[in-house]
């Protein structure tokens, strides 16, 4: 067999699908010269809303601009403080020290999420908000990390890698008091660029969101407090109106295609396979294994031209920009182990058995070798 390669995401196959839609509406858009704040935005805020099964949905610039502001409309400012997994993109981290809130970083579970444990041991009495970060296509367990902080501190989800996902049957997003997303590109629900919203059953933390997003008002040249530029532009707007109908369907291809890697490498005995923690419902956002050697099975695979990755290689606590911080020092063995074991495999919508056989045997020959 001519061996191929396999990239990490391929978004041909979901582009293919829209991109009529999308021609059509960028058309419109473009001849209206309606960019910024038009129906189509509304439209995606009034279906994002109701598909996370919550009362409001903003869009905002992106997803980091969207957890910086739900902590912002939660009245989360300086001498609060903010538990964050160190399990995570920086970008949670860094959202939370643009509001001027203390950073105070815990460990996360084996099945990478946020550990209720780890949050009970870093909570004082100046703990204000816990963002529980949905890690690689599944919920954190919000409700039990909710036990374990002061009644008055808000939770909020970073769902940006579990778009679609549920825990005990409800839907990421209305988990909390507040949600964030991303509309990266790779995501899920992905656009053409950086996007995102705010997603919460409060009106008003969805009030002060849209106040916050533009400038600190939402009538032209009224301002009500100082605010951000930070809107989801209609083009943006255009493309998550034409996904949006897809994600279940994608979602679904996800999980076959996850079930079809747990049949391929069952025989591997040092590999471990991803988890689906009870009650959850996972999206596989990312496929991660955990293997031994695996900087080295990295190399085999990636000069055979199979694109696997690292998510993510050092911990927020291991980063220069923050290890030295109060809030990053302490112990954090389990994301410590899993940062040297992880391997994310190729997987999204699209991708073939041929291609996940591809994969799944240069592994094989990776780990014999």
């Amino acid at each position: 067999m001519t061996r191929q390669s396999v990239p990490l995401v391929d978004l041909s196959y979901q582009q293919a699908q829209i991109e009529d839609v999308v021609s059509r509406g960028f058309n419109r858009i473009i001849t209206n010269s309606s960019f910024i704040m038009n129906e189509d935005v509304h439209e995606f805020e009034v279906s994002w809303a109701k598909y996370c099964e919550v009362g409001y949905a903003a869009g905002v610039g992106n997803g980091t601009d969207a957890i910086e502001l739900a902590l912002r409309a939660g009245q989360i400012g300086p001498g609060d403080e903010v538990i964050v997994p160190t399990n995570t993109f920086v970008a949670t981290a860094g959202a939370v020290l643009r509001t001027g809130a203390d950073l105070v970083l815990a460990d996360c579970d084996e099945d990478f999420l946020l550990s209720p444990d780890a949050v009970a041991h870093k909570v004082t009495e100046r703990t204000k908000a816990v963002i529980a970060v949905h890690l690689f296509g599944q919920a954190a367990p919000v409700e039990a990390i909710r036990e374990v902080v002061p009644p008055s501190a808000i939770i909020v989800e970073d769902v940006a890698q579990a778009q679609g996902a549920r825990r005990d049957g409800v839907r990421v997003g209305s988990l909390g008091t507040v949600a964030a997303t991303s509309f990266y590109p790779g995501k899920n629900l992905g656009c053409y660029g950086d996007a995102g919203a705010v997603m919460t059953d409060s009106e008003d933390i969805y009030k002060q969101i849209c106040q916050l997003r533009n400038h600190g008002g939402t009538e032209r040249y009224e301002h009500q407090q100082v605010g951000f530029n930070s809107r989801l532009d209609s083009l943006q707007a255009v493309v998550l109106n034409a996904k949006l109908p897809y994600l279940d369907e994608w979602n679904l291809e996800r999980k076959m295609a996850a079930k079809l890697y747990g049949e391929l490498l069952s025989d591997l005995d040092d590999v471990i396979v991803p988890r689906t923690a009870n009650a959850n419902e996972h999206v596989f956002h990312l496929y991660v294994i955990r293997i031994p050697e695996r900087d080295q099975i990295l190399r085999y695979l990636n000069a055979r031209g199979i694109r696997a990755g690292i998510h993510y290689p050092l911990p927020v606590h291991q980063l220069p920009a923050y290890r030295s911080m109060e809030g990053a020092r302490g112990s954090f063995p389990v994301a410590d182990m899993l940062a040297s074991q992880i391997l994310s495999l190729p997987l999204y919508p699209g991708i073939t058995p041929v291609q996940q056989e591809l994969v799944s045997a240069l592994l094989h020959e990776a780990m014999r070798n």
